[in-house]
């Protein structure tokens, strides 16, 4: 859901020359600057290394909810597809802004009894410490998917349009626990662009940093 909105703000966007996807399916978006790779294997990107270079930010937004998974198969997925392509993508593009979605709540410390916090953690540390030119994790807490766009997990769909008629009044509420897809897609550009006084930016940041352009 994060990844579509952060798509249509870089499409939108006069300055965004290239916008490149990668993921086992095509995204259904047809633009003359979008070009997809459709690539299966998310852990091993050794096959389609020619196309990973050139770029000046990379948003990686891929997740899965963890609710019946191991904590082994969840890091699995949470923790190894993102260091393996961020391992090959500092390696190939060492001046670029690695921004990356996690969630509020996410265990800094790897120690909580929380699964999928402490695994998120464990990402975030990770990311943080690779050798490039700056890495931003951001941390959403709830979110309103404006402009068509849905979630493609079944469960979140239907939270989604259960809650969306108090969604508007809890965004005057609590501005700072609620983000929209716009909101969070156009500060990703933001700080790919200008770059942001913290490495870790909570849900509030997040609003903030829109607000303030």
């Amino acid at each position: 859901m994060v990844g579509q909105g952060i798509l249509r703000e870089c499409i939108l966007e006069l300055d965004v020359q290239l916008v490149q996807t990668v993921g086992r399916t095509a995204t259904g978006t047809q633009n003359a600057k979008l070009r997809e790779v459709v690539h299966a294997d998310l852990w091993d990107y050794r096959a389609i290394e020619g196309s990973m270079s050139g770029f000046d930010a990379c948003f990686f937004c891929l997740g899965v909810a963890s609710s019946g998974m191991s904590e082994p198969d969840y890091e699995r997925v949470t923790y190894g597809i993102t260091i393996s392509a961020a391992q090959v993508l500092s390696r190939l593009n060492p001046n670029m802004t690695f921004i990356y979605v996690s969630g509020a709540g996410a265990d800094s410390s790897e120690r909580g009894r929380v699964m999928w916090a402490r695994v998120r953690g464990k990402t975030e540390n990770a990311l943080l410490r690779m050798p490039i030119k700056a890495t931003y994790i951001f941390r959403p807490a709830l979110i309103q998917p404006l402009h068509g766009i849905k979630s493609r997990t079944a469960t979140y769909r239907l939270l989604y349009s259960l809650t969306a008629p108090l969604l508007p009044m809890l965004r005057r509420v609590m501005p700072g626990y609620i983000s929209t897809t716009e909101q969070i897609g156009r500060a990703m550009l933001i700080v790919a662009r200008n770059g942001a006084p913290k490495p870790i930016l909570e849900s509030r940041d997040i609003v903030e940093i829109t607000q303030a352009k």
